[in-house]
């Protein structure tokens, strides 16, 4: 059968391409193909534009961008048309996935599946109505999802989280410590992970902050910056003129491996950071975020925003966002992270609990079979 996929950032490209792995185990006749990152590619998807040229984040960066939005929409709608696939398999990134599936439905009359949804039981739960009209079914990664998407009359499959599969994965094969900080040219002092984010617009907002906490008050770490490849050399280079602070590229789970705490910008590396057991501070900055942030309680549906804390149902981790995310308060934070014991053990159990929580099921063979068994079916 013929696969349409469409992922719009680094962490889609990532659990696209596991379930791109898990479909041609399933099915060995398989033709991928779609928009998204090299891990894709490398799996065998004929990779037709990269998510570097997808990834606008905010009001402000969407509408300065809103031709080239509009010319890739346009694009991926006329590259569905004409490789004719089987099925048009979504991975979040819902302002421009939710578009492709109105287009797919109405004109093309394809199954659309979305593996990994949108997050509209926190905000924008006005999507739902997309959702139910133009997909024919839902394939979550979170238990208390599930329910959400159930109660709406969607017909949804809970098929394990994926980010339990690729940190599972990746420990198998783990490079030791002293390899890394070979590899990498790193001191030989325990690390402190800055996890800035993998949209450019998170990059510019948060990196500065974090790397203004006082480094001399942990003398005996060091700050390592977890860089993508999908970013310029250059941007990172800019931003971190003048600071102490290293960079690695590419190699986030490498980090995260040897970490002894991290300072994470909010969004799926939450939960991975939690997955490989860092105490962590979560933090959020953006673009005139600040002058939105009065209002953010009147659209949030939830009363956190890291996924970890939605999980567990309480503040496991501290939630540093807009104007609460200074140097002053996270350097505090890290302080706690660092040297308090007690808290740092508390944060470590409330970590195993969300591993019960989230099962040990590999999400993308999971969501591959009950993909390839619904379109035989059809």
């Amino acid at each position: 059968m013929r696969y349409y996929i469409i992922a719009g950032e680094a962490s889609g490209d990532l659990h696209a391409s596991n379930l791109v792995k898990s479909i041609f185990k399933q099915d060995n006749q398989a033709v991928i193909r779609g928009f998204g990152g090299d891990l894709m590619q490398n799996e065998g998807v004929q990779l037709v534009k990269h998510y570097r040229e997808l990834a606008f984040m905010g009001f402000i960066p969407v509408l300065l961008n809103i031709r080239t939005i509009f010319r890739n929409l346009s694009f991926c709608q006329q590259d569905i048309t004409d490789f004719k696939p089987d099925v048009v398999i979504l991975i979040d990134y819902p302002g421009f996935n939710l578009k492709i599936a109105k287009f797919v439905k109405l004109h093309l009359k394809l199954p659309v599946f979305y593996y990994i949804p949108p997050k509209i039981w926190a905000w924008k739960e006005y999507r739902i109505k997309a959702i139910k009209k133009y997909i024919d079914k839902v394939f979550t990664i979170f238990p208390f999802e599930t329910e959400f998407y159930a109660k709406h009359q969607c017909e949804v499959q809970y098929v394990g989280n994926p980010s339990v599969e690729s940190v599972h994965t990746y420990q198998a094969t783990a490079p030791n410590r002293s390899i890394f900080i070979q590899q990498n040219a790193l001191d030989d002092k325990k690390i402190i992970a800055l996890l800035p984010g993998s949209r450019k617009q998170e990059l510019e907002a948060c990196l500065p902050i974090m790397l203004q906490v006082d480094f001399s008050q942990f003398a005996d770490y060091q700050f390592i910056v977890a860089g993508t490849d999908a970013l310029p050399c250059t941007l990172y280079h800019t931003l971190m003129k003048g600071s102490n602070a290293k960079i690695v590229y590419g190699k986030t789970y490498d980090l995260l491996q040897h970490a002894e705490a991290a300072i994470v910008t909010s969004g799926t590396a939450t939960l991975e950071t939690a997955l490989f057991n860092v105490p962590q501070v979560v933090c959020y900055e953006a673009f005139l975020s600040r002058l939105v942030a009065p209002f953010l309680r009147m659209v949030l549906k939830i009363k956190y925003v890291s996924l970890v804390n939605i999980i567990a149902q309480k503040e496991l981790v501290k939630e540093l966002l807009i104007q609460d995310f200074t140097p002053k308060n996270t350097q505090k934070e890290l302080q706690k992270l660092v040297f308090d014991q007690a808290y740092r053990a508390n944060i470590l159990a409330g970590y195993q609990q969300l591993h019960t929580e989230l099962g040990t099921t590999i999400a993308s063979d999971t969501a591959a079979k009950a993909m390839v068994n619904y379109l035989k079916k059809e």
